[in-house]
């Protein structure tokens, strides 16, 4: 038996564990670098392992940094199954044809302007997202075990983290030796609105888990949503627009929920406009109402009733290129909720264009962001950024609110971790090296590994 870590080592993104055990190479996720520009080179690049070996692909969750390379795979080689939650499916398939679509945009841009260094391919494409969405077999339902080869059986736990995501366990059986590995996926803070809390088995030998908090605790979210609410009242209240770079998956509608109840409660006017200028946050609210299942039993009996939990009197989908575009024209009294979270694209970057430089606007960011983004540029202090080749002074108000991140944090991180009993060994990934050294303080040192990329490991 062996587990090997090509991605999420020593960094947030690009998870991807390969583990081997009686003869099949088995692989927990397979997500893409996000961050600096240099990345892009390292998506490309290869993966450690040849894709046409793996057996079978788990996959803990629907994020880019989880799945998206998955069609690099499947282009590369790989002709196994893929399993995941009935949700992740559904919401995967939207991630990763998203994704396809940008490099292709991507791509054609460069071309078109003739930039530095020469033409860029698409690291994939439409097609080669298609043939990932078709590779996708079983359904995986939360503490049912499958078995997936002789010897080898996995179990999905929930993570909390977003929609169907999850935590797996492998129970691995050779020459006559069983160990129980479990993978915690990211894992999502207690007591949220939308899903339920984590929910680990009480039994492994070895952890494999995320770190990107594990160096401090989160704001309370009542605090967090009373600061959120308050920075979009004197905003609109001084005759600007707030800016929301936002993540399609889960935190989009955490939003919305929020903002349903800030209006509900009076803490804001029912009448203020709303717009969710994200194709893929559109159409992952839609998902939403399709997998109950997955979400806290009040806002099931909500959805079961016919009720959208999401609706505000004055919200409006902006799915179209043209009606992004008109929203740069309003001056006052917008909150513009657009993608990506991090800023690295999108049509955020085209109202952060807008916005940027007048004191009356705000922009609030509501998740990590990880080091060379532009968002972590903007919340480190930044001056001026450059968008579409321009120097854009930063003069509107920046709010961080980190309460609203879909990651636990270093105490739910060791809640989790407490609860799988004793593993003997416990390997820390998706994390910077100073949240995984002061999560890793707390811990047994003989038991904690800090691997490095493509290392591999005798289980």
């Amino acid at each position: 038996m062996k587990i090997s870590f090509h991605g999420a080592a020593h960094e947030v993104t690009g998870s991807c564990h390969l583990v081997e055990c009686a003869g099949r190479k088995i692989l927990i996720d397979c997500g893409m670098f996000q961050g600096r520009s240099e990345l892009v080179e390292d998506n490309a690049a290869k993966f450690g392992f040849e894709p046409s070996e793996i057996d079978m692909v788990l996959l803990t969750h629907a994020h880019l940094d989880h799945c998206g390379r998955l069609p690099l795979l499947v282009k590369r080689g790989f002709k196994g199954e893929i399993i995941a939650t009935s949700a992740t499916r559904d919401l995967a398939r939207l991630v990763m044809l998203d994704a396809a679509h940008l490099q292709e945009e991507e791509a054609r841009r460069h071309h078109r302007h003739g930039r530095r260094g020469g033409s860029r391919e698409a690291l994939y494409d439409t097609m080669d997202a298609l043939d990932a969405v078709d590779r996708f077999g079983r359904n995986a339902t939360y503490r049912k075990t499958l078995s997936l080869f002789d010897g080898i059986e996995a179990t999905f736990f929930d993570a909390g983290h977003i929609l169907g995501s999850a935590s797996i366990r492998l129970d691995l059986t050779e020459h006559g030796r069983t160990r129980k590995i479990l993978f915690s996926g990211d894992l999502g803070p207690d007591n949220r609105p939308l899903l339920n809390d984590a929910d680990p088995p009480e039994d492994a030998d070895i952890v494999v888990m995320e770190t990107t908090y594990g160096e401090r605790d989160h704001r309370g979210l009542e605090a967090s949503i009373a600061e959120f609410l308050a920075a979009i009242r004197a905003t609109t209240g001084r005759g600007g627009n707030v800016i929301i770079p936002t993540f399609a998956l889960e935190r989009a509608q955490e939003l919305l929920w929020f903002l349903r109840e800030g209006m509900a409660s009076g803490e804001i006017e029912k009448s203020l406009r709303v717009f969710l200028d994200s194709p893929m946050a559109i159409s992952a609210t839609r998902i939403f109402a399709r997998h109950d299942e997955a979400l806290r039993p009040e806002l099931a009996n909500i959805i079961h009733k016919g009720r959208d939990p999401f609706q505000l009197p004055e919200l409006h989908f902006t799915r179209e290129t043209q009606d992004s575009i008109a929203l740069n024209e309003i001056r006052s009294g917008a909150v513009i909720m657009a993608g990506s979270g991090m800023c690295t694209g999108g049509r955020v970057r085209h109202h952060l264009r807008h916005n940027l430089a007048r004191q009356e606007s705000a922009v609030i960011f509501v998740g990590y962001a990880a080091e060379g983004t532009l968002a972590r540029i903007i919340v480190d202090g930044a001056k001026h950024v450059k968008l579409f080749g321009e120097e854009i002074p930063v003069r509107a108000q920046i709010h961080t609110i980190n309460g609203f991140s879909a990651h636990a944090d270093q105490t739910d991180l060791k809640r989790w971790l407490a609860r799988t009993r004793h593993p003997e060994k416990i390997f820390l990934v998706h994390g910077e090296k100073k949240s995984m050294e002061v999560f890793a303080k707390g811990l047994d040192p003989a038991k904690v590994v800090m691997p490095e990329l493509h290392h591999s490991f005798e289980l």
